[in-house]
């Protein structure tokens, strides 16, 4: 019997690869759910919880850097200085402190059903979103407080959020393939992600850092991305393009180097986990 035409080879082909796709972002969407119900099923505050932390953050440093210890804020109105700040850095470390141990935390999955094993950390992490979207609702009121009028900058907010959504990511799946391996690596990513955010400009402005080391400061994509946003929000003038290309470089090399480890060691996940 004679094989079928390549073309129709290819047209049998097609079908099953977006089968296979269509299934993925089904599983993903479906565990992102279920992590969000799980989350706030039996807590006594619920959702208020996604305010109450970045609330609580933006409080403490008011305190201490706008009236103890005096940082400035190029005008701006501290508690939205650094609200600003602690919204997308609370979406990125909550996603990258979740999204981590989810493999071990995970056991059966891993070993007895066969699936897509990068949907546990991805879905994880990005189930943080839900989170972000509640904490939102407090920085429109107090844009409506300080009366702040939002330009068409505020455009940016998609870019900035699609960039530090692929280094968390990045940092997931690097992480959380490593933890399958190195249990300790649950306990290095709290301090890890505490210095991280001293490195990045939550509670000071980018200016702070002297001119010479302000490229090398870039390297560092939440550097530039919290940058942009105070930028494109508060100031109405869009981001730093050559840090906000730095970010975006660092961020897709991390990824891409993120994924290629998690497809490496998966193999080995089973017999170790």
């Amino acid at each position: 019997m004679s094989a079928a035409p390549t073309w129709e080879r290819q047209d049998a082909v097609a079908p099953s690869l977006v089968r296979r796709r269509q299934t993925f972002f089904e599983l993903l969407w479906m565990w992102c759910l279920r992590d969000v119900r799980v989350r706030y099923k039996q807590s006594f505050l619920g959702v208020l919880w996604a305010i109450l932390q970045p609330l609580a953050l933006m409080v403490m440093f008011t305190v201490i850097f706008s009236y103890l210890a005096p940082v400035p804020s190029g005008g701006i109105p501290y508690p939205l200085f650094s609200y600003t700040g602690v919204l997308p850095w609370s979406l990125f470390a909550a996603m990258i402190v979740a999204g981590v141990p989810s493999l071990a935390a995970n056991i059966t999955l891993v070993t007895k059903v066969k699936m897509p094993r990068e949907i546990i950390p991805v879905g994880v992490a990005l189930a943080n979103l839900a989170d972000f979207g509640v904490a939102s609702i407090l920085f429109v009121g107090m844009f409506l407080f300080y009366q702040i009028t939002l330009s068409w900058t505020v455009l940016w907010v998609i870019p900035l959020l699609v960039i530090q959504t692929v280094l968390a990511l990045g940092v997931v799946l690097l992480g959380a393939a490593l933890n399958v391996i190195y249990r300790d690596i649950r306990f290095i990513v709290p301090l890890a992600m505490q210095l991280w955010m001293y490195a990045s400009p939550i509670i000071y402005p980018v200016d702070l850092v002297p001119e010479q080391w302000r490229l090398l400061y870039f390297l560092n994509p939440m550097a530039a991305t919290i940058d942009g946003y105070r930028r494109v929000l508060l100031l109405g003038v869009a981001p730093d393009h050559t840090a906000l290309a730095f970010a975006l470089a660092v961020s897709a090399l991390l990824f891409v180097l993120g994924l290629g480890v998690f497809r490496k060691l998966e193999p080995t996940f089973a017999d170790i986990i």
